[in-house]
């Protein structure tokens, strides 16, 4: 998983649930910290004067979670020292037991404090109940900016949590009220998007794709412009449920234009890469968007190698298959290393493995 697939099945989500009326908003004081067991770092009984904060809400089954985890971590690192907490705090968790394995493989990607939720006097957790549920928040990963004075300054995605924020939030100089302004035309914005997503459900369901593509385009139209990247995400995978391959191989391209890294590039190819019957001009692109992330990992990247030997089998080029996957292979560690061999050897035998 990756930014760029992150983007896509979060703008899906969002648009998929009912969000509930939210209690808890930016300006109001934020709830107390009522965790379970610190699982990493020093625990944080209260919020004080000296700080600003950042409660994550996160999971280990959570794809987005785990895309949204080292950008978190970059923002750990960078204002650790200038007086920010981060703190990662699970929620909703299928499978306790997968935490500590999941921070410990996660390594120096997730260096910030983590706890576990309370559920000794509520099923779902206190945490969940108190700020998600509370914050009319219902998809994870979901990030709460609390300033100094113990006030909320912000709710939302963390991968569109800017740094300016965090700057004047530490600097005492982050418009409060301006704040929780954006944040009620936002939520009206966001009853007017629940209501044109109804629509655009509707007509992916019933596989009616032009007017699919035009609920996506009145959607647009509510979402501020550094924001849109998400719809022409969505659109894509539109094109490819649709079958349009020339529209998406060109949509794609146009896609990773934007795209400098190289994990997101490497996402819309295999995006494109994992789409049943995909042929023609968006296998090409795929080729093409493989090629550039491999470029930006100077090929090093297992991942990448992986998608790009995916592709060239798709494209009747076993042999090269093989030998991009054998690097691949030769690239992993662990569970990993396991699933590239058995792709591996689902080449050699002339098969396209099935994916998730």
């Amino acid at each position: 998983m990756n930014r760029i697939l992150a983007l896509v099945m979060a703008f899906a989500c969002a648009y998929a649930l009912t969000t509930q009326a939210a209690t808890l908003k930016v300006g109001d004081p934020a709830p107390k910290l009522q965790t379970g067991k610190w699982v990493q770092g020093d625990p944080v009984k209260d919020f004080d004067k000296n700080h600003a904060y950042i409660v994550e809400f996160w999971a280990t089954w959570c794809g987005p979670c785990r895309v949204s985890i080292p950008h978190l971590n970059e923002i750990h690192t960078k204002f650790k020292d200038k007086g920010l907490i981060v703190i990662g705090q699970n929620v909703w968790e299928r499978d306790e037991k997968q935490v500590q394995p999941f921070i410990e493989k996660m390594g120096d990607k997730m260096t910030y404090r983590v706890a576990m939720d309370d559920k000794t006097t509520s099923e779902k957790g206190t945490m969940a109940e108190t700020w998600m549920e509370a914050a009319g928040q219902n998809g994870i990963p979901a990030a709460f900016v609390v300033g100094k004075d113990g006030r909320i300054a912000w709710i939302g995605h963390p991968m569109q949590l800017k740094e300016t924020i965090i700057e004047e939030v530490l600097a005492g100089k982050f418009d409060l009220k301006k704040a929780a302004a954006e944040q009620e035309k936002q939520q009206e914005q966001e009853a007017e998007q629940r209501k044109l997503s109804q629509e655009l459900n509707k007509q992916i369901q019933a596989k009616d794709w032009v007017k699919a593509e035009a609920a996506l385009d009145e959607i647009a139209k509510t979402l501020p412009a550094d924001e849109r990247s998400r719809v022409e995400a969505f659109r894509l995978r539109i094109l490819l449920m649709s079958e349009n391959y020339e529209r998406a191989g060109k949509l794609a391209e146009k896609v990773a234009e934007g795209e400098k890294e190289a994990e997101g590039l490497n996402g819309i190819a295999w995006m494109l890469a994992t789409t049943k019957g995909i042929k023609g001009p968006a296998l090409d692109a795929a080729a093409k968007i493989a090629a550039k992330a491999n470029t930006a990992a100077d090929g090093k990247d297992a991942g990448i190698l992986d998608t790009m030997a995916r592709i060239a089998f798709m494209q009747g080029q076993k042999d090269k298959a093989i030998e991009l996957q054998q690097k691949a292979v030769g690239l992993a560690e662990g569970d990993t290393k396991k699933d590239l061999e058995a792709t591996l050897a689902s080449y050699k035998e002339g098969k396209l493995p099935d994916v998730d």
